[in-house]
């Protein structure tokens, strides 16, 4: 009950739907498979259209805490050792297609949440590589 509360006051807050969601992850990810820094990252997946049905839960929980994500996405992304260049072009392509398939409330929805993303994921990815990392995403204007 309450999560479907919360859902529904991000969605009237920022107008973000199920649809916009999909449209955001699809035309981003399109764009990712073919970038020349994350493209051979993101070449492991062998399904795509599971790998992209999955991304669309694990956003709709993210953005609409809809609950509907039941992975684990850090034990996924730790053995492909990222580094702060490939967060940066990430967060870059994200922001650029958020802005273009968002209205501004949900784009700024969308890339608040990316950033803390990258930050939790690099700063993950730096510990098992045996350094620290700090935030560097979230404060960024």
């Amino acid at each position: 009950m309450r999560r479907g509360l919360l859902a529904q006051e991000v969605m009237e807050r920022t107008g973000i739907t199920e649809a916009m969601i999909g449209e955001l992850v699809d035309k981003f990810y399109g764009r990712v498979r073919q970038d020349d820094l994350l493209g051979p990252i993101f070449a492991v997946v062998q399904d795509w259209d599971e790998h992209l049905a999955k991304l669309r839960d694990f956003w709709s929980s993210v953005v609409l805490t809809t609950g509907r994500y039941h992975g684990q996405p850090m034990r996924a992304h730790l053995p492909l050792t990222l580094i702060g260049n490939h967060f940066d072009r990430w967060l870059d392509l994200f922001e650029q297609t958020a802005r273009e398939v968002c209205p501004p409330a949900a784009a700024a929805h969308f890339i608040d949440k990316a950033r803390r993303i990258a930050d939790s994921f690099e700063m993950a990815s730096a510990t098992q590589a045996g350094r620290i990392s700090s935030p560097r995403h979230v404060l960024r204007s």
